[in-house]
């Protein structure tokens, strides 16, 4: 896709945004249309088709050329490629990616003959996530605009932390925080005058208009916020596995020690996001965890849905996102499970939730301010 091409594709926002719609001033672009989920098209422009009836449609800002190979700017204004929100980029953070999918076709690529024999190559793969070969992927933290939170199939209070008491038990929330993978932006130049709508913009973001193009720069308070909280907010290990067209993604995060009754408690919280890939909808029914920990004890947890609901995932709504905590009376541990799924069509089966490890830091990262 050249860049005149792409300098010609505008967006279209509704308040009342879901999905995005992609075309261009000289015609249809199928290969968008695909790529992005649920996506709409006509001769207009770039828009969000929401659920409710259109009522005003409003340009936002122009497409820019997706950054294959380099990470994206602090201050970067995007779309979501799934959940369709309208975001601006933080800081960016180097995450190692296990994909059980990839490694499970690696072993059947890397099978090679010699003397007559069929041999694997070494592929390291158990039913530990961390022992399955990674690769470095960029992942951002994100603001996401107020306007659009209604909408989302995410929870938009999902980015936690302990209190700063020794012996608090109580969890707190930033909202409308994120963490979005590199091929999850769409990036696009706003030609709105506030593009974003988030108490934390203007205090975390100015506009530098002699730039060119003009862009959002870091405030010192951006800086001083992200090495001050450095300790839970860092995302460093990400884990997928996809089980008959559901993919599920995790993300665990180290979130601090604190004192119960003499005992040590360690606690992360871990977001999930389940996706369906496939074309027939699928519901999540139930979820069966099993939760190891390093002082010997293995915990089991069943339950109807995830957080309260049921999602259902279709071609117009695929993915659903969500956090929740764990803690453990022991530095690290492991957890591992299913989620049972219900399709269209009647059939039934257990998604894997691909393992993952539960590690906790040093003593002095461990302290949450």
């Amino acid at each position: 896709m050249g860049v005149s091409l792409m300098n010609s594709l505008r967006v279209f926002l509704t308040q009342s945004s879901q999905k995005i719609g992609v075309v261009s001033s000289a015609g249809v672009i199928s290969l968008l249309g695909h790529q992005y989920q649920g996506a709409t098209i006509s001769p207009v422009g770039i828009y969000h088709v929401p659920r409710r009836t259109v009522t005003r449609l409003a340009e936002v800002g122009k497409l820019e050329i997706p950054r294959l190979d380099a990470s994206y700017d602090v201050g970067q204004i995007f779309l979501h490629r799934v959940f369709g929100y309208r975001g601006v980029i933080l800081f960016p953070w180097v995450a190692k990616v296990y994909d059980r999918d990839q490694a499970i076709s690696t072993k059947a690529k890397d099978k090679s003959v010699e003397g007559g024999q069929e041999m694997d190559e070494p592929t390291v793969f158990s039913h530990i996530g961390r022992e399955v070969k990674s690769k470095s992927q960029n992942y951002y933290q994100v603001l996401i605009d107020s306007r659009d939170c209604p909408y989302i199939r995410a929870q938009t209070e999902a980015v936690t932390f302990l209190g700063n008491q020794e012996n608090s038990r109580s969890l707190y929330a930033i909202p409308g925080l994120d963490y979005v993978s590199h091929d999850d932006i769409i990036p696009y130049a706003s030609t709105e005058k506030n593009p974003m709508n988030h108490e934390l913009f203007d205090k975390f973001l100015q506009y530098n208009p002699e730039g060119d193009p003009p862009y959002w720069k870091p405030r010192e308070t951006l800086k001083a916020w992200q090495e001050k909280n450095h300790p839970w907010l860092e995302l460093s290990d990400v884990h997928k596995e996809t089980t008959e067209n559901v993919r599920v993604t995790v993300v665990p995060f180290y979130m601090g020690c604190r004192e119960s009754h003499n005992n040590n408690v360690y606690w992360w919280r871990y977001c999930i996001r389940v996706e369906n890939v496939g074309e027939l909808n699928t519901q999540l029914r139930e979820r069966h965890w099993r939760i190891f920990s390093l002082s010997g004890t293995l915990e089991t947890v069943r339950g109807r849905g995830v957080v309260g609901q049921e999602p259902i995932l279709t071609k117009a709504s695929p993915a659903f996102q969500y956090s929740s905590h764990v803690s453990l009376q022991a530095p690290s541990g492991h957890m591992w499970g299913t989620f049972r799924m219900e399709r269209e069509d009647g059939c039934t089966f257990d998604c894997r939730i691909p393992p993952f490890s539960l590690e906790s830091k040093g003593a002095d990262e461990g302290k949450v301010d």
